[in-house]
């Protein structure tokens, strides 16, 4: 299982990567463009736990919610 977080923008990815890093975390992938325009990477906690940090141009985040299309 891996969590995941969707984020506004590939610059939030980048910074939720080093952040992650920064507080322990270990990076598993660089974050990197899919081809469809989407931007991702992954890292571990400091339990192990793998997270998906992920920017969707296709999908709107609003207050923090994920809005998908109709």
């Amino acid at each position: 299982m891996t969590l995941a977080q969707n984020v506004s923008s590939r610059w939030v990815v980048d910074a939720a990567l080093s952040q992650a890093v920064s507080a322990a975390g270990t990076l598993l992938k660089r974050a990197s463009e899919t081809d469809w325009g989407g931007y991702f990477g992954y890292f571990t906690d400091p339990d192990g736990h793998p997270w998906e940090v992920a920017y969707n141009p296709l999908f709107e985040l609003r207050q923090g919610k994920l809005e998908l299309p109709d």
